[in-house]
């Protein structure tokens, strides 16, 4: 396949720092983004999900595309999607000239349409852009999963679809795809705790948010397994169990979580945009606990 394909191993889904006024801090992007490809990220993905991209304006989804493509040289996947495919189509030809590796695009949300439907927008996103293309299967957050049928046709019909974020918990569909089409994408964990049980179906990479603070340890998870040592790919996961359990809970979800834990290790991040609330001061304690126990 001529379209380039993979662009690291361990990639975070980057939060957007946001100053004091509930302003997108630029110059704290680009510091974090620093920050984590020095914390073992060879990737970055941005004007995502966790980045809060439904509360970004599209002048802010392009000022954070640009700056942090300039701040660091790892490959930079942007967010350009929505529900809208006609908006999403505007914001993936906008990609490359902002500096962008490729684009990462999610299953149409809220008004949940059927595989056809789910199948013409990713064709028609891709078709917007020469960059390369990974889709994102998440149904606990689009209401709709994409259809093996459709994933199949995606990967051996259109060149530049090219990866996978999976999360939909589902490790033997992954095999499956990978069984059937693996020659033409690769396959990305977008559950951090899925992560080592989709390496054993040919996982190529992860794309999380425990990451942000854990990116040595996957990137030494992936090493092992990659080694045949399992047994201690199966201990540096364990290790990772607390920071798992802490990213999302009843009382604050993966962004917040982030966010309390960047700022324990000191990035000025600022709280998230609502409906996303400031975090009960419990998680930052949290956040001390389980950055303490990582045992770094």
């Amino acid at each position: 396949m001529s379209t380039p394909r993979h662009w690291g191993t361990v990639m975070s889904a980057m939060v957007t720092p946001f100053d004091g006024a509930g302003r997108v801090d630029l110059d704290a992007a680009r510091d974090l983004a620093r920050w984590l490809v020095a914390n073992g990220n060879d990737g970055l993905v941005v004007t995502a999900t966790t980045g809060e991209v439904s509360t970004l304006t599209d002048d802010e989804r392009r000022n954070l595309v640009r700056a942090v493509s300039e701040a660091v040289i790892v490959p930079v996947v942007a967010g350009t999607s929505s529900n809208d495919t006609a908006h999403s189509i505007q914001l993936t030809r906008e990609a490359q000239g902002l500096g962008a590796a490729g684009i990462i695009a999610v299953g149409p949300y809220y008004n949940r349409p059927p595989q056809a439907g789910i199948e013409a927008h990713f064709r028609a996103i891709a078709g917007a852009t020469k960059l390369p293309v990974m889709l994102y299967d998440v149904p606990g957050r689009t209401g709709r999963r994409i259809a093996e049928d459709v994933l199949l046709r995606l990967f051996r019909e259109v060149p530049n679809i090219v990866a996978l974020k999976d999360a939909t918990g589902d490790p033997p569909a992954a095999a499956a795809l990978v069984a059937q089409a693996g020659e033409h994408f690769d396959l990305y964990s977008g559950d951090d705790a899925y992560t080592l049980p989709l390496l054993a179906v040919g996982a190529a990479g992860l794309v999380g948010t425990t990451s942000h603070w854990t990116g040595p340890q996957f990137q030494r998870m992936f090493a092992a397994f990659r080694a045949g040592r399992v047994a201690e790919a199966r201990e540096v996961h364990a290790s990772l169990i607390p920071s798992f359990r802490f990213v999302n809970s009843d009382e604050a979800v993966y962004s917040m979580c982030v966010k309390a834990m960047m700022r324990t290790l000191g990035h000025a991040v600022g709280d998230c945009r609502l409906p996303l609330p400031p975090c009960p001061p419990n998680v930052e304690q949290q956040a001390r606990e389980v950055w303490k126990g990582l045992g770094r």
